[in-house]
C-alpha cells in the first residue's frame, strides 16, 4: 500500500492527457490531424481513436518503463539513485504529459507551431544533460555503448562530457525558436546528431586508452 500512495502522484500526472482527451472527444470531429510537415503545415488525417494509441505510446511506456526497469537492471544500480530516479522519472512523466496535451490541443485547433515543440525538447535534453552524472552504470538509462557497460570509468567520463554536451545543445535548441520553422528543423537535427554521436566516439577512445598496453 505505502508502495501505491507514493506512485499517485505519478499516475495522477500520466492520467492528465487522457483526462482531457476525454473531456474534448465529443467536440473532436471523426477525422482529425494526425500529423504536421515542419512547417507547421497538415500533411496527415486520421481517424480520432488513434489519438487514444498516441496517448499510450507517448505517456503510458514512459511511465511504465521507469516503472519497472530499476527492479530488471542486473546491476542493480538504479534503485540505488533513490530521489534522484523519482525526480528524473516524475520530469519525463510531466513532459510526455505535457506535450501530449499539446498535441490534442493542436488536433483541436488544427494548427501547430513546431517551433514550440523543438523548443521544449531542447530544456528536456539540457535538464538529461544535467542530470547525467548522478546516473550509475545500467543497461537502461544514460549512453549505453558496449565500451560503458564494459568500464565503469569509461562511463564516468563518457557521461561527464556527454551532460556538458547535452545541456549545452539543449539551450541551443530551445533559443532555436526565433529561426523560421524548416531552419528550426535542420538545426535540431544538426545538435542531436552532435550530441548523440559525439559521446559514443568519446566512449570508443577512452576505452582503447584505458585498455592500451604499456610498454616500457
Amino acid at each position: 500500500m505505502e508502495k501505491f500512495k507514493k506512485e499517485i502522484p505519478f499516475i495522477a500526472v500520466a492520467l492528465l492527457p487522457f483526462a482531457y482527451l476525454a473531456y474534448i472527444w465529443n467536440r473532436l470531429p471523426e477525422k482529425v490531424p494526425m500529423h504536421w510537415n515542419g512547417a507547421g503545415e497538415i500533411d496527415r488525417y486520421g481517424d480520432k481513436k488513434e489519438l487514444v494509441a498516441m496517448l499510450c505510446m507517448l505517456v503510458g511506456i514512459t511511465y511504465f518503463v521507469f516503472l519497472i526497469i530499476p527492479y530488471v537492471d542486473p546491476k542493480q544500480k538504479l534503485q540505488n539513485m533513490g530521489n534522484k530516479l523519482n525526480n528524473l522519472r516524475m520530469i519525463l512523466t510531466l513532459f510526455m504529459s505535457g506535450l501530449a496535451v499539446f498535441i490534442l490541443y493542436s488536433v483541436q485547433q488544427k494548427s501547430s507551431n513546431p517551433g514550440f515543440v523543438f523548443s521544449i525538447i531542447g530544456l528536456l535534453f539540457a535538464f538529461l544533460g544535467n542530470y547525467f552524472k548522478t546516473i550509475k552504470p545500467n543497461y537502461f538509462i544514460g549512453i549505453r555503448t558496449p565500451w560503458t557497460l564494459e568500464n565503469e570509468e569509461v562511463w564516468k567520463k563518457t557521461h561527464l562530457i556527454g551532460g556538458k554536451l547535452w545541456f549545452i545543445g539543449g539551450l541551443l535548441m530551445a533559443l532555436t525558436f526565433v529561426l523560421p520553422n524548416e531552419i528550426q528543423l535542420y538545426t535540431f537535427l544538426g545538435i542531436t546528431a552532435v550530441i548523440s554521436i559525439v559521446p559514443i566516439v568519446h566512449s570508443y577512445l577512452e576505452f582503447k586508452k584505458i585498455k592500451k598496453p604499456n610498454h616500457f
